[in-house]
């Protein structure tokens, strides 16, 4: 597909697409608590971005069932909503995608439910600040590289394994676009970044090893050691003043 460069009305699609992701994201953390089901959050989802004049981006994507992706747990990324009921001490992942006007937004958090050991916490924060770390490098005339150093340096430097498998990309009017941007790499290597490119960054960390396995159901994927792993994700532009967010509330 080649990196694409967005004109000014596409990154004007792309924030309206972020902005449906960022309502619906702050709809799902408020209904998250013990005895929700992960389809039911589904629902809320689904149901807000249709509210907002939006398409999901991940239903039917390659055959995906679901509107959201809910992970809980050692579950990394691409967990399929189901009758399972969240329960106290539980964390939860949730990756968002809307599509306005042919263009996606597309992002993640992880949070914890009622009671949540240190532990736990601990691994959500570190995950939501390499987030922030791997969005700070991400400007013009910086390499992926930079993004991924960032992050890495970070995870690693706390113990944290960082997914490898699975990374971050572009996004516009395809959901993963050119280029890959891995959670892993050196400093001042990989694709140029260019005024007018998105990304979807979106690091992933195990309190264990890197590695990870899918599950027999061909999308759930999980820690292969078991422990717990937590996903964050913004869609971000690339401009003259620095990296935009455009998934923020």
């Amino acid at each position: 597909m080649g990196i694409t460069v967005k004109s000014d009305r596409e990154l004007d699609y792309m924030r309206e697409a972020g902005k449906v992701v960022a309502q619906a994201k702050a709809l799902l953390a408020d209904a998250l608590r013990p005895g929700v089901t992960t389809l039911e959050l589904d629902r809320v989802a689904d149901a807000e971005i249709s509210r907002l004049g939006a398409t999901p981006s991940f239903k039917g994507y390659y055959g995906f069932p679901a509107t959201i992706c809910v992970s809980l747990n050692e579950q990394i990324v691409h967990g399929i909503p189901s009758d399972r009921v969240i329960q106290d001490g539980d964390i939860v992942s949730v990756d968002v995608g809307a599509i306005v006007e042919g263009f996606h937004g597309d992002s993640a958090f992880t949070v914890g439910v009622g009671q949540i050991s240190d532990e736990a916490q601990r691994l959500i924060d570190a995950t939501r600040e390499s987030l922030k770390l791997g969005i700070a490098q991400a400007t013009v005339g910086a390499r992926v590289g930079d993004v991924s150093a960032a992050v890495q340096g970070y995870a690693e430097g706390l113990g944290y394994g960082v997914v490898r498998q699975y990374v971050g990309h572009g996004i516009g009017r395809a959901m993963h676009e050119d280029p890959q941007v891995p959670n892993y790499g050196a400093p001042g290597r990989g694709p140029l970044l260019r005024e007018g490119m998105a990304l979807a960054i979106e690091p992933m960390l195990n309190i264990g090893g890197w590695e990870a396995e899918q599950l027999d159901d061909g999308w759930t994927v999980v820690t292969a050691d078991g422990s717990m792993s937590a996903h964050f994700e913004d869609t971000i532009a690339i401009t003259d003043t620095g990296p935009e967010v455009m998934t923020a509330l």
